[in-house]
């Protein structure tokens, strides 16, 4: 069996995969983000995850298989990327403020000869939110690098009103999914010592 490489520098997505019980090496894999002209939200998505997990294993340069994924804040057809800075972070909040969004991760995870990928669609709620509440949050400093510009998992939590599909997706790995898909590779969860030895 392959030894399984992370191909993401997100320590949400360092966690969650943890958390189910998966051994793996993070592997840095840079790939150019940019949409393409007229490409929808879930085409980019799934498309950078599966660069993330193509880059990942050619800079490894042997066999190996390697797991990529990509999450987008999607609001009227519009993906909001990472803010830019304090004024984009707090427009974007204001625009998510007493709205409903999606939430899109996909994953992709390729061994060199077959690539599998999916993309997980969550719906999310926000509860209004105040322009002093928005700066606040700002100066936490936890919108800066997130989709979004906030983190479900973090301070951003008093925002949600309501989430319907996958709340570890919208963390930034789909967990359910994402067994499944290294099921299909044969790579097995709950990979701990005490289950091991069953």
């Amino acid at each position: 069996m392959n030894p399984l490489y992370l191909a993401s520098g997100s320590p949400r997505r360092r966690e969650l995969l943890t958390q189910i019980g998966v051994p793996f090496t993070p592997v840095s894999a840079p790939i150019d983000e940019t949409p393409l002209p007229g490409e929808s939200a879930e085409a980019y998505v799934e498309r950078l995850a599966v660069a993330k997990a193509e880059a990942g294993l050619a800079s490894l340069g042997g066999p190996a298989l390697t797991l990529g994924a990509d999450t987008a804040v999607v609001l009227d057809g519009r993906i909001l990327g990472k803010p830019e800075n304090r004024e984009h972070a707090l427009a974007m909040l204001a625009e998510l403020s007493g709205r409903a969004h999606q939430v899109l991760t996909a994953v992709a995870v390729s061994d060199g000869q077959r690539c599998q990928s999916l993309c997980v669609a969550s719906n999310v709620r926000f509860r209004p939110i105040s322009p002093a509440e928005a700066e606040r949050y700002w100066a936490s400093g936890e919108p800066a690098d997130k989709a979004g510009g906030y983190a479900i998992q973090g301070l951003g939590a008093v925002f949600v009103t309501g989430l319907e599909g996958s709340y570890s997706a919208v963390v930034g790995l789909p967990l359910s999914e994402t067994a499944e898909l290294l099921g299909q590779f044969g790579i097995a969860c709950w990979q701990v010592p005490a289950l091991c030895q069953r």
